[in-house]
């Protein structure tokens, strides 16, 4: 533990405030029977995909949590943001309750090359993988960005939580073991960043295969290759990808899907651009708000 740390606090503050939730409350079901009030620990380790061992040893103040599990802990156990705050205090990270990195938004340089894609799918994604900028071609291929909820605009949480996203991806569960792996070394940059840690407790908590993958940490990171997509409206799609890296800004990216002149997929991105802007060339683009 850190200097500042008190871990007989923290396991008392978890036993306390899994004593005043029930079962019906985080999601499972009630059984009766049960010798004291409250959730039992082997059922809060299950919903924050943690072992019993760990979450046991956690209470008995023998480990030092990370980041990560602090906030699903704090998504599981429906935690105020005054108590979350107070969770991260006792063990010595108050600076994710602190620090607010500034807003992003896409290099001048990246939104001139969105600009000239004209037949070609592309987004600038940012720190966390938020997404910052698109254009026209990959609200065709994927969803449109612009409706998705301010504060939500994150390639991860879409992939996760959108249900049309696993439909659209033939290899859906290669492309999100990347996508979380890409996720951690987000999080080795900036442990500290609030909503990171937010977003990964959230995802940790609303979907098995995230917190499992990001437990193990031994997802595989595919470099740049092929995605195969099946498209409801031009059908199957086999694109390649690559990543442009901004030189004057690493934390930003601006990720491209394209497909070899004359083959049916070239043909399908051109019959979707048509679809997007009534033209093959030209298409607009749009940005986070």
């Amino acid at each position: 533990m850190t200097g500042d740390a008190h871990p007989n606090e923290l396991g008392e503050f978890l036993k306390a405030r899994r004593a005043e939730l029930t079962p019906n409350t985080v999601g499972l079901p009630d059984t009766h029977g049960r010798r004291v009030p409250g959730l039992r620990r082997e059922e809060v380790a299950l919903l924050a995909s943690i072992s019993t061992d760990y979450y046991t040893r956690l209470e008995q103040g023998r480990v030092q949590p990370s980041a990560s599990v602090l906030a699903t802990l704090a998504h599981v156990l429906h935690l105020s943001d005054h108590q979350r705050h107070h969770l991260f205090e006792l063990v010595g990270r108050p600076s994710a309750r602190h620090r607010r990195p500034a807003t992003q938004r896409p290099h001048p340089q990246l939104r001139r090359l969105l600009d000239d894609l004209t037949a070609s799918p592309g987004v600038v994604i940012g720190r966390r993988m938020d997404i910052l900028a698109w254009n026209a071609l990959a609200v065709a291929l994927f969803t449109d960005f612009a409706k998705v909820p301010e504060g939500r605009l994150n390639c991860v949480r879409i992939l996760f939580t959108d249900p049309a996203m696993r439909a659209l991806h033939a290899d859906w569960r290669a492309v999100a073991r990347d996508c979380v792996s890409l996720l951690s070394r987000e999080a080795a940059k900036d442990p500290g960043d609030p909503q990171l840690i937010s977003l990964v407790g959230e995802l940790s908590v609303e979907d098995s295969d995230f917190g499992q993958w990001w437990g193990s940490r031994r997802a595989p990171l595919r470099r740049p290759g092929v995605r195969r997509f099946h498209h409801p409206l031009v059908g199957e799609l086999v694109l390649d990808w690559d990543t442009l890296v901004c030189g004057s800004d690493p934390d930003q990216k601006l990720v491209v899907w394209t497909a070899e002149p004359g083959t049916p997929s070239y043909d399908g991105l051109r019959a979707l651009a048509s679809r997007a802007t009534g033209r093959p060339a030209g298409l607009t683009t749009g940005q986070a708000r």
